[in-house]
């Protein structure tokens, strides 16, 4: 019997949604064949089969929150059986188990997945002998590295509210889904002070009897909350604010129109529109340094190096895969590994550490037709620039009026890091750098 458990997800990150299995119970599988699907707070991953042979358990199911180390489930040796027969045989097994337990006096925790001798109920009297030995009693200061529950790390993200401040009543002194359930409680009844403003908590009114009989209600993805949440947090701690330009893409367009034929047999990957954004936005972060940094409390730290996140649209949400060092990269490379994150992103292939640590983030809602916006940052970012829809429009070209391929770029920056002459300067400097691209090889 193998095993099937939750690898290590990346760092900081310390559980997952089961999204959905691809195998039943009874059916064959392969090794490394994909078996469950995991949605993390960044990602989705894929668990692939550590042996072959035979599903014949599922342990976690669909929409259950899982903790790395997890069981999710188990493969047997030999051939796929049907699928309705090993579940039988768990069951029989658990009920002989059942039958054959003493009974014992349970006491209720709150929360079924725990054992019941590890977590005392809120407001419990004394517990009654039991027939096992009792175990020694130890201090009621939980160890500093003690692990959290899953469900206590939830809690506290979506309240608040630190587990450390609240008594634990669980083995060792931990705290419990119970303990900080008894915690919000106590909270929310408390006033708020007036400096303080209470959690905004989103509920909608009922809606009429004819309406609600034609809604649809579907849970949230954990990397829908997880973006959701992000950019809630960004407008309530950064200054941001947006300032505009437009561009001439004649010059990059014609570029591209005589090379991207000799360009894609060459690199072996199309010419496209970005590469020249991400080394326009390089030369301009050179030039504004401040653009490329972030706050850590009083501090500011710039960064001399240059990973340029590039927001990518999928089904379950948007991503921002991370190219780094574009100083250092060519247009085909760059056009290569956004290729590469692009396809790997829609495909739900993306390793966390290819989301993370990015400096500057370009975002293009032009391939949706978008002609202007306001990107919201992606912290810790202090930048983010938005690109839009080339649309022809009549412009003055030396005393004439020319029909030209335009584009709005719009960057959003957060003011408490970047000035506002310094947010117009870098516009400036990306615009020079499209309308004539001769300065991205000149380094101008």
């Amino acid at each position: 019997m193998t095993e099937i458990r939750v690898p290590t997800l990346g760092e900081s990150v310390t559980e997952a949604t089961i999204g959905r299995w691809f195998k039943k119970p009874g059916e064959a599988v392969a090794v490394d064949e994909p078996l469950v699907e995991l949605e993390t707070d960044k990602v989705t991953i894929e668990v692939p089969a550590p042996s072959a042979g035979t599903l014949s358990e599922i342990v976690a199911k669909d929409g259950e929150t899982v903790s790395v180390g997890a069981l999710l489930g188990q493969i047997s040796e030999g051939a796929g059986k049907p699928a309705a027969k090993e579940p039988a045989k768990e069951a029989s097994k658990e009920a002989a188990k059942a039958a054959a337990a003493p009974i014992a006096p349970e006491l209720t925790t709150g929360r079924p997945d725990l054992k019941t001798d590890s977590t005392r109920p809120i407001n419990a009297g004394p517990e009654e002998p039991r027939p096992r030995p009792e175990p020694k009693p130890e201090a009621k200061t939980p160890p500093a590295d003690a692990p959290q529950a899953p469900s206590v790390r939830r809690l506290a993200t979506e309240t608040g509210i630190d587990p450390a401040a609240v008594a634990g009543s669980g083995k060792d002194g931990r705290v419990t889904k119970g303990d900080m359930l008894a915690a919000i409680e106590k909270a929310a009844s408390a006033p708020t002070p007036v400096n303080q403003p209470a959690a905004a908590v989103q509920v909608r009114a009922p809606s009429p009897a004819d309406d609600a009989a034609r809604e649809e209600r579907v849970k949230m993805t954990r990397l829908r909350q997880t973006i959701a949440r992000r950019l809630k947090d960004v407008q309530n701690t950064a200054a941001m604010l947006t300032t505009f330009n437009e561009v001439d893409m004649s010059a990059v367009m014609a570029l591209r129109a005589q090379y991207k034929d000799v360009f894609e047999k060459r690199h072996g990957v199309k010419l496209g529109f970005m590469s020249f954004f991400v080394r326009a936005c390089v030369q301009a972060l050179r030039d504004i340094p401040a653009v490329n940094a972030e706050i850590d409390g009083s501090d500011l730290i710039y960064k001399n190096y240059y990973h340029i996140g590039v927001a990518v649209g999928t089904d379950k949400g948007l991503v921002v895969p991370v190219v780094r060092d574009c100083d250092h990269k060519s247009l085909a490379q760059i056009e290569k590994s956004i290729a590469d994150y692009g396809k790997r992103a829609r495909d739900g292939q993306l390793k966390i550490e290819e989301m993370q640590g990015g400096t500057f983030t370009i975002t293009n809602g032009g391939i949706y037709g978008s002609l202007m916006s306001t990107p919201i940052l992606n912290a810790p970012q202090s930048g983010i620039l938005g690109m839009h829809k080339i649309q022809e429009r009549p412009v003055a070209v030396g005393g004439k009026v020319e029909i030209r391929p335009m584009m709005y770029l719009a960057l959003s920056y957060d003011h408490r890091v970047i000035d506002g002459k310094e947010a117009v300067t870098f516009l400036v400097r990306v615009k020079e750098s499209l309308e004539d691209p001769a300065r991205l090889v000149l380094d101008l």
